[in-house]
């Protein structure tokens, strides 16, 4: 019977990971959400990837509290000296609007710049239409809008540059 169990177990995972598909896409949902520009300006994350249509875009959803993020900035800056055509775009999940444009200013980041205004933070209604469950993290979309990268975290520079280099 044990054995019956844990055979049942094992193809269950199995299938589950099987049946897991990474996005292509954001969500109708994720496309209305509202960001905040530098400005104070607040419009939907829709009209962020339109600015960037037709070119390879990272983007990077970060924050000045985060240790991780802070420690994979050289990585970031490494990452766009290699790949200088390509667009990138900050998302963060700072709690408040003048920690972010301190963080923005303390880190020198190159790029456009938003800002979740969002009390719950990464569980907001943001984080949860893009499947947030760590910062830093990564995406890669494509010239054509396809997102090729969908979760990357700090530890997969090697897996982004590479997609880059494919890309362009």
């Amino acid at each position: 019977m044990k054995k019956i169990v844990s055979l049942s177990l094992v193809l269950f995972s199995l299938f589950s990971c099987a049946q897991t598909e990474v996005p292509t896409a954001f969500s109708k949902a994720s496309l209305k959400e509202k960001v905040t520009d530098v400005d104070g300006n607040e419009l939907k994350f829709a009209d962020v990837l339109k600015k960037h249509e037709g070119k390879v875009t990272v983007i990077e959803i970060w924050a000045s509290w985060c240790s991780d993020c802070v420690k994979a900035m050289p990585k970031v800056k490494e990452m766009q000296a290699a790949h200088p055509k390509v667009d990138y775009v900050f998302i963060s999940m700072d709690k408040a609007f003048d920690k972010w444009k301190a963080g923005i200013e303390k880190h020198q980041l190159v790029g456009d710049q938003y800002w979740v205004n969002d009390e719950k933070g990464m569980k907001g209604s943001f984080g949860k239409s893009v499947d947030l469950d760590w910062i830093p993290r990564y995406m890669i979309i494509d010239k054509e809008g396809k997102i090729t990268i969908y979760r990357a975290i700090e530890t997969d520079f090697d897996k982004l540059n590479a997609t880059l280099k494919s890309l362009e």
